[in-house]
């Protein structure tokens, strides 16, 4: 049986997005890209991201940029959904 709960498709699922230290500006496209072709998409934020916020934060402001639920975080990880 196949779940098509986002949850439980994240743990088969590969990053596939950094953000690094020039932020979530230059991967909105490329997350807004992926997200239409699979759906559900795990992105990393690497600590140079995150200098000065957390990774809650960073992830919620990308969701809203790019139009999609922020389905969770673990650790510096988001998973998004569409």
């Amino acid at each position: 049986m196949t779940s098509t709960d986002p949850k439980s498709r994240v743990h088969d699922t590969e990053v596939t997005v950094w953000v690094g230290k020039s932020g979530i500006d230059p991967v909105t496209d490329e997350l807004s890209e992926q997200l239409s072709d699979r759906g559900v998409v795990k992105v990393k934020f690497l600590r140079a991201a995150r200098a000065g916020t957390t990774t809650e934060d960073l992830a919620s402001d990308l969701a809203e940029r790019v139009d999609a639920d922020l389905v969770d975080t673990r650790g510096h990880t988001a998973v998004y959904q569409r």
